[in-house]
């Protein structure tokens, strides 16, 4: 029970932005007990663990932002100066490709939709389309806010600006079409950080904390939770607020899952365990 209470406290926002967000301006109705509807238990999310089925050198001053998987070849966007978008070799880590940003560019996540690579920058509001072959640059596009992840369900761009609700970009045109909240048993979920898109639902990394969640995509609902506090158990010399767990990418083709953080010298492929 302890360990659920802490799941919840790190996944919902802070209990002073609830308030603020939840408080009507005129002020609370009252109803009257008598015929007021009973509160709904919340439904009961399933805690999945993790197993390392394979461990992966990673490159220990990647600040890793976005992650995916193609044809058994990692792309991966850095952050930091100089923020980096990369072409990695799975078995040693080898970066291959290397396309170095200016330094006023702070890279982040990152997705392949319709043969393209697509890529995000944490303040500017300017995002990146690239040639995987060669990495080369092939346009850029605009977007409103902060862009913190990216993934794609095979139509449309899927972004997390960190705040508690997912964005949608029309693939083609490249302008959002929509939004949806994000929450966890009712209450609002925020520092949503790198997408990932898995069987039809969207796992996020939640910034500065061990916890992936799996997002239905069309109610933003929270429908599971991943724990990956096993990963990485000696964090020695690590700096806790930065070189957090970041990175998922999704293998549809081999049905393999891999896993990273900033600035980590391992990539890790693991699988779930049943839930708890």
């Amino acid at each position: 029970m302890r360990r659920l209470l802490l799941l919840t406290a790190a996944l919902i926002l802070p209990a002073s932005a609830q308030a603020l967000a939840q408080t009507p301006a005129s002020g609370p109705v009252a109803v009257p007990a008598q015929v007021a509807p009973p509160a709904p238990s919340p439904a009961r999310v399933p805690i999945y663990g993790i197993e390392i089925v394979q461990t992966y050198p990673h490159d220990p001053d990647a600040f890793t932002q976005g992650l995916i998987i193609r044809d058994g070849v990692l792309y991966e966007s850095t952050g930091r100066s100089p923020s980096t978008l990369r072409r990695v070799r799975l078995e040693d880590g080898v970066v291959l490709q290397r396309h170095t940003f200016d330094p006023a560019t702070f890279a982040e996540g990152l997705t392949e939709l319709n043969g393209k690579l697509f890529s995000l920058t944490w303040t500017d509001g300017i995002g990146f389309i690239w040639n995987p072959a060669d990495l080369s640059p092939v346009g850029e596009f605009e977007y409103d806010g902060e862009g913190w992840g990216l993934t794609t369900d095979g139509t449309r761009l899927i972004l997390s600006d960190g705040l508690p609700h997912l964005r949608f970009l029309d693939g083609l045109t490249l302008r959002q079409t929509g939004r949806v909240p994000v929450t966890f048993n009712g209450q609002p979920v925020g520092q949503i950080n790198e997408l990932e898109w898995v069987d039809g639902e969207v796992w996020a990394n939640i910034w500065q904390t061990d916890y992936i969640i799996r997002i239905n995509p069309e109610t933003g609902v929270v429908v599971g939770v991943i724990d990956l506090s096993a990963l990485m158990p000696d964090r020695t010399g690590m700096d806790p607020r930065d070189d957090v767990l970041n990175g998922i990418a999704w293998d549809a083709a081999t049905q393999r899952l891999f896993v990273t953080g900033k600035k980590w010298p391992s990539l890790f492929e693991i699988r779930l365990t049943e839930a708890r």
